[in-house]
């Protein structure tokens, strides 16, 4: 017998968030480890925040929606808010009961330079691997490195001569400008919009944006994250940033770094070697002489951190597709740092609960 189409709604509602959500849902694996890692973080909190007042809302609260919106491609804050007032698995993963009201959007812009002046984002990435059982799944002595991209949330238009020369010929806020056949170097130039943000390409034949470079050093066992910066976008930037992500690294043993042709450069094969670091970068030969040779390409170290050192690319893929990373959603080397470092460790969570179950 076909039913009858009437809306219910009922007065009093008994059942609870967590009722709601399937006992094999994969945010159940990862919410105990983001609450191990924010209650580490309690210390750190304490300081960000006056002993009286107004309470405001709880960081862990804030930390948890950012990576739902992580996790889940939710495009903006505002997006993030809508979902989480109807969603019922948002609620419970970031802490809210079904009655509970959310907050405003703004809360994010109030808070987000407290949390940025306090290096949360870095510091929640390495407590959530500085678990006990997290760390046993971490190698301390093969890494990866790499760089990737991230286009800045400025326009081309933005780019102007610094002397004030170049403001759009016909009036209004986003007039247009013929810029077609104008030499534009970061030099005599800089964005408006986002004075940080540098211009540069990708590679020959490649067009330039204004660009900033997100790095990353991963561990070749499980292929996690360890640590993760954003830098101006330059022709140096990746080695510069590799090198001081490397002397970072706890401990005083010798370790091997993977990386792409890129970083085959003499400079930085002998900064890694003052540093106690096995180069098993590429080689490159292309018109000249690798800064490598037999005596460390011969070990099947090498051909194994190779191979290996290309599940940064994974990571990278992750974050710029998933998290929405591929275009910077702030202005400003250190937000868009922040936020970078966030996603970063959102992929380090998704991977944790399958990786902790096999071992």
């Amino acid at each position: 017998m076909r039913g009858a189409d009437r809306r219910t709604e009922g007065l009093f509602s008994y059942v609870s968030c967590e009722s709601r959500v399937p006992a094999c849902h994969p945010l159940r694996a990862i919410l105990p480890v983001a609450d191990a890692a924010l209650t580490a973080l309690t210390d750190e909190f304490q300081q960000l925040y006056a002993l009286n007042g107004r309470p405001s809302i709880a960081p862990e609260k804030l930390l948890r929606a950012l990576l739902l919106q992580a996790f889940y491609s939710v495009r903006s804050e505002r997006q993030l808010m809508e979902q989480l007032d109807y969603n019922l698995l948002f609620r419970w993963f970031v802490g809210l009961g079904v009655d509970d009201p959310v907050w405003d959007v703004t809360v994010f812009t109030k808070n987000r330079d407290r949390l940025l002046e306090g290096a949360i984002a870095a510091k929640f990435l390495r407590a959530v691997l500085a678990r006990p059982k997290v760390k046993a799944l971490l190698s301390d002595e093969h890494f990866s490195v790499d760089g990737t991209l991230i286009q800045a949330w400025a326009s081309m238009k933005s780019f102007r001569p610094k002397d004030g020369s170049g403001e759009p010929a016909d009036p209004g806020r986003n007039g247009e400008r013929d810029f077609h056949g104008e030499q534009r170097t970061n030099e005599t130039h800089a964005s408006a919009t986002d004075p940080e943000a540098k211009l540069f390409r990708k590679g020959r034949g490649k067009e330039a944006k204004l660009s900033f470079i997100g790095h990353a050093l991963m561990e070749n066992r499980h292929g996690l994250l360890v640590d993760s910066r954003v830098s101006e976008a330059n022709g140096t930037a990746e080695r510069d940033v590799a090198e001081t992500m490397l002397a970072a690294v706890p401990g005083r043993h010798p370790l091997t770094v993977g990386g792409d042709k890129g970083f085959d450069t003499r400079g930085f094969i002998a900064a890694l070697r003052e540093l106690k670091v096995t180069p098993h970068v590429a080689q490159n030969t292309t018109n000249r002489r690798s800064a490598i040779d037999g005596r460390t390409t011969r070990h099947p170290g090498y051909v194994a951190s190779q191979r290996i050192r290309k599940r940064i690319e994974e990571a990278f893929g992750w974050i710029k597709e998933i998290a929405l990373q591929r275009r910077a959603r702030h202005r400003g080397k250190d937000r868009v740092g922040w936020q970078f470092t966030l996603a970063a460790a959102a992929y380090n969570l998704i991977r944790l609960p399958k990786l902790l179950a096999a071992a």
